[in-house]
């Protein structure tokens, strides 16, 4: 099969590699799309500690090809849509409904039982981003990695429910828990960001304020449901958005995984608002917020991984949202690539020409 690969920080490239049949308790996907994210940058970059050489893509969707010894809940055939937490059922966060946090989400780059089934032409093992590396033609996964949709969802619209609109709407509704007439502020207008938008006007959201360097991503947000943009290159964002909110805004979200816009998220809600950062940042990164003012002003920093979603329920859910209207998946894709035009596809994520890129099989 053709893989991205990555072999060194700063580079990657499209291989040939051989993947094992699943073993017990395992599915291979034949892999019908799969979302460029600007998570998958990191690990390129080397931002995302994970150890190498490794298959990237953790956002995906595709056809059951093959099942393991064990699996009862999926067929050959299945349309499904992949998770990157394959929740175990066991740990404390799985019996407490939080299976975003499920400690089998370790960032090991093997399969659950600590091997491979990627491997070089010379047999050499290859990590896998997530236990997917799925952006490849096809991606062995735990069951528990897989979630079942219709066959009528179409898979490039289908794979962005995997990380960006799960995450994206998920912190607006889950982790928030915006209420109706609340503002909101969203800084950083990628799929993510976007996809904050979209879940904060699904929440009855009153002000919506979008703020990014580049114009074109902010008419996207527009676009998605934003009723006010701040140019960041052309206007102070922290200033404007307590001019247009009285006393700051009632929930700030971070979409991009910078320190500084961490910080001023924090600042631009009002006292007792609540800051959540969704954006990955690097491990050696750091946020500074003024001693005092984290006691006097009330305010919550809330950290958001996955959306707080629950795949199993959150999927089917985002997508019937999708089949009735009320959730834009389809101006979502940009545009589609092969895999063999998965460079120019992170060129242009790094250009912010899409909303989301999708490479499809």
């Amino acid at each position: 099969m053709k893989a991205a690969v990555v072999r060194e920080a700063g580079k990657f490239s499209i291989e040939e590699l051989t993947i094992d049949p699943p073993s017990k308790g395992e599915l291979k996907i034949r892999m019908k799309a799969t979302g460029v994210c600007h998570t998958d940058l990191s690990l390129i970059d080397g931002r995302l500690p994970l150890p190498l050489p490794c298959v990237i893509g953790h956002e995906g969707a595709g056809i059951v090809e093959e099942i393991g010894e064990g699996v009862t809940r999926f067929a050959v055939g299945d349309h499904v849509v992949l998770s990157y937490i394959p929740a175990c059922g066991e740990c404390n966060s799985c019996h407490n409904h939080r299976p975003h946090l499920c400690t089998s989400g370790r960032m090991t780059g093997k399969m659950l039982d600590d091997t491979a089934r990627v491997h070089a032409a010379d047999g050499e093992d290859i990590n896998v981003m997530q236990f997917l590396g799925c952006m490849a033609e096809y991606a062995v996964i735990p069951e528990s990695s897989a979630v079942r949709i219709a066959k009528d969802i179409p898979m490039d619209k289908a794979a962005l429910v995997g990380c960006a609109v799960m995450t994206g709407v998920g912190a607006a509704i889950n982790t928030a828990k915006i209420e109706p007439g609340a503002s909101v502020v969203v800084f950083g207008c990628g799929g993510i960001g976007l996809s904050i938008i979209q879940g904060a006007k699904l929440a009855g959201a009153g002000k919506i304020i979008a703020v990014d360097l580049a114009d074109n991503k902010l008419a996207m947000a527009e676009h998605f449901g934003a009723t006010h943009t701040i140019n960041s290159t052309q206007e102070a964002p922290v200033a404007k958005i307590h001019q247009l909110t009285g006393e700051g805004a009632d929930y700030a979200f971070e979409a991009v995984g910078v320190p500084k816009l961490m910080e001023q998220a924090h600042e631009a809600v009002r006292r007792g608002g609540t800051a959540v950062i969704v954006g990955v940042a690097a491990l050696t990164d750091t946020v500074s917020y003024n001693a005092l003012t984290l006691a006097m002003s009330a305010k919550t920093i809330k950290g958001c991984i996955y959306g707080d979603a629950n795949p199993p329920v959150d999927f089917p859910r985002l997508l019937d949202l999708y089949k009735s209207g009320k959730l834009n998946l389809d101006d979502m894709v940009s545009r589609s690539y092969s895999i063999d035009e998965a460079p120019q596809a992170f060129e242009d994520m790094k250009n912010n020409a899409n909303a989301r890129g999708v490479i499809v099989f």
